[in-house]
């Protein structure tokens, strides 16, 4: 294999000792926090810590939990911690989060998922939200944190909430790419790929890159838009002509649970009938592509929607999902892929405990895909991302940034 040759002028600088910006975290009162009417807020002594926390009930809409204004500095990071624990729920859980709004001068909002967990229930017991937010490179008049998730009629507790100031961080890079030894890749289009007349397009891949992921021509979706009507050949013309060029490919992806990116005839499915065409779309794919990619994305941002789950009204079914993933072809290597992991950390701690559930289970996990997608102009923040690297590093399998951009 050839290496990568770069030269690399980085400069860190390291802050005093972090900061805390919010007042009464513990919550032994109901000081400094604000629970709008119709929300009902008091004082309880079943608490994660101290005397006490905040119960919050008659909630009406799932954004509906107790906020705070606080003091932050444009520009700069800011890590989150905090406890809550349902009181009741239904269904397969609820999404429990902290999410930042920021108030410009000019009377515009910014909204930021600072930390969130999916599936909770009340068996969970104190669940830990641990996450980070970035405050706009703009002029923020007004920044608040608040409690939000659970739809509406779920009361929790909450407490132990920490917001505090992260270290400041500067980096200068100058790289320039000579040859490269490891993943090295890019999302790669068919329609311009298979394209005779896209030769530019296709040289700069062969040239630059030793791994590629077809942007969207293995997602279901795109396959089998309407049911029974299927293309795998644009895919495959593409695949072919990757690895020819020895160029290795990842699959991406068998199945999606983000509501908005399921098939409408897929929705209309139910039961055994939607278990046996999810079970059938798998099977066929993986060998229709077995020997061509070397991975596969199997449940794509899972953490982020849990459609089929909730179609089923089985918690668990993303397991089985990889269980026929790893029948159909036992050579390939099955990933999870999510976002809010790396460039920012909302969803870092959950999808740490996804993956040791998934590592307990022993279906065949082999990997984390770590979407890195950092904001516009945003200066990515190299502790943030240690930070959240090693933490998932926690879970004891290869990590690999799937989907990037700066």
């Amino acid at each position: 294999m050839q290496t990568l040759i770069a030269w690399v002028v980085c400069a860190l600088v390291a802050s005093v000792v972090s900061q805390e910006v919010l007042q009464n975290g513990g919550f032994e009162s109901l000081d400094h926090w604000d629970c709008c009417s119709p929300v009902q807020c008091k004082i309880v002594t079943v608490s994660h810590s101290g005397a006490g926390a905040m119960e919050v009930q008659n909630r009406k809409k799932y954004w509906q939990g107790p906020s705070q204004y606080i003091n932050v500095t444009r520009g700069t990071g800011y890590e989150v911690s905090a406890h809550i624990k349902l009181q009741n729920d239904r269904g397969i859980g609820h999404r429990v989060e902290l999410q930042v709004e920021f108030e410009m001068t000019d009377g515009t909002h910014e909204y930021k998922r600072a930390a969130s967990q999916e599936e909770t229930r009340v068996k969970d017991g104190w669940v830990h939200l641990i996450g980070l937010f970035y405050v706009p490179n703009k002029d923020v008049r007004l920044t608040r944190i608040h409690y939000q998730g659970p739809e509406e009629g779920i009361s929790f507790v909450v407490d132990d909430a920490s917001v505090k100031r992260m270290p400041a961080g500067a980096a200068a890079a100058d790289v320039v790419q000579k040859k490269k030894s490891f993943p090295f890749g890019t999302a790669v289009a068919a329609w311009a790929y298979n394209n005779d007349s896209k030769t530019k397009y296709r040289d700069f891949i062969h040239q630059h890159y030793n791994w590629a992921v077809p942007e969207n021509e293995l997602k279901w979706r795109t396959i089998e838009p309407t049911r029974g009507h299927k293309n795998y050949q644009p895919a495959l013309n593409m695949i072919h002509g990757l690895k020819s060029h020895g160029i290795k490919v990842r699959g991406h992806n068998l199945v999606w649970s983000v509501n908005s990116t399921v098939q409408s005839w897929i929705k209309a499915l139910h039961g055994d009938e939607l278990r046996k065409v999810v079970h059938d779309h798998i099977v066929e794919t993986v060998n229709t592509f077995k020997g061509l990619v070397e991975h596969w994305d199997v449940n794509n941002e899972n953490l982020h929607g849990q459609w089929y789950q909730q179609q089923l009204n089985d918690p668990n079914y993303n397991l089985e999902l990889f269980r026929i993933a790893h029948a159909a072809d036992p050579n390939v290597k099955l990933f999870l892929n999510d976002y809010n992991v790396v460039a920012y950390g909302a969803a870092t701690n959950a999808y740490l405990q996804q993956g040791q559930q998934f590592k307990a289970a022993n279906v065949s996990l082999y990997g984390l895909g770590a979407q890195c997608h950092f904001a516009d102009e945003a200066n990515p923040n190299v502790a943030g991302m240690k930070q959240h690297l090693d933490t998932l590093a926690q879970v004891g399998l290869p990590i690999w940034a799937t989907e990037l951009d700066v």
